[in-house]
């Protein structure tokens, strides 16, 4: 291990690197065992040569953001946790629109933000999305009928021999609450989105209305991952869940929230096995109810 971090040492900032690191830190649940190393990555160039120090020392790696959808198992994550913190960006602005060019380590929340301030609409309804923009492009996130692939021009991404390439909006394939990023191996770096010019207060009062609709409605005041299930065509599994009877049902701390359905809450010291065993529950009354089988959104990782 004191190899290993040496190797590193000479990649990124020795503060960038944090051994035995507890993922529950690092996710919007507050769940999750130990990764061996967790790094924090600034620049393209950093994470080219530390995939290729991960190819050369066999060691397994993941790529992570926020933590927002994520679910960590007890047994934690072995090999290397990279998180991408690339927050640069850039602002093009033309007659009746404007090209925003941004790191995908930025968080959605600080992007609408940025834009707001610069008179720049288009991402209102994303406002209150936790997560990165990197997270946001590979699972095409998407709030009160506004999706990630509405404003998307094109992005540039990294593959797993450090070859960094450019695609189109057509290359991204998207889909409902899916992207080609979920399975061809490439690592977003950075987007570039279109968004129109706009009035700064309007823009304001619009994130402000999008933000309180969420509290009104989210479990926002406990620890979770988001929605568990995606949508099922025009099915809102939440509702099915409701209907389940299954509002508060918990397992350990994990619990159903009471709000909204959709949701699973960290009443304070809930385990991944908990909410595993809980979304079994939910899968299962919701199969034996409704003939309905639910897919997972959240994405869950790490050793049992």
């Amino acid at each position: 291990m004191c190899d290993m971090t040496e190797k590193l040492k000479k990649i990124i900032d020795k503060k960038d690197i944090y051994l035995d690191e507890p993922m529950k830190k690092h996710t919007s649940f507050r769940i999750g065992g130990v990764a061996d190393y967790f790094l924090n990555i600034k620049k393209a160039e950093q994470l080219k040569a530390i995939l290729n120090l991960a190819k050369q020392e066999k060691m397994p790696f993941q790529i992570v953001g926020n933590g927002t959808n994520l679910l960590v198992r007890e047994g934690g994550i072995r090999g290397f946790v990279i998180k991408l913190d690339l927050k640069n960006y850039t602002i093009d602005k033309k007659e009746n629109e404007a090209i925003i060019t941004c790191g995908c380590g930025m968080t959605l929340s600080q992007l609408a933000l940025i834009a707001a301030e610069n008179n720049l609409s288009g991402l209102e309804a994303m406002a209150g999305i936790p997560g990165t923009l990197g997270g946001a492009i590979r699972m095409n996130a998407g709030a009160y009928g506004s999706e990630m692939k509405d404003i998307v021009v094109c992005s540039k991404c990294m593959d797993l021999d450090g070859n960094i390439q450019k695609l189109d909006l057509e290359a991204h394939k998207f889909s409902y609450r899916k992207s080609a990023f979920a399975t061809n191996q490439l690592i977003l770096l950075e987007t570039t989105l279109k968004l129109k010019l706009g009035e700064k207060q309007e823009i304001q009062n619009k994130m402000q209305e999008y933000k309180k609709l969420r509290m009104q409605k989210q479990p926002l005041e406990f620890p979770n991952a988001g929605s568990i299930f995606k949508r099922k065509g025009d099915v809102l599994i939440a509702k099915l869940i409701d209907e389940c009877g299954l509002k508060g049902y918990a397992i350990g701390d994990a619990e159903v929230s009471s709000k909204h359905s959709g949701f699973i809450i960290n009443k304070g010291n809930a385990t991944a096995k908990d909410v595993l065993e809980l979304i079994h529950v939910m899968e299962q009354k919701v199969k034996q109810k409704f003939d309905v089988d639910v897919e997972l959104e959240i994405i869950v990782i790490g050793e049992e």
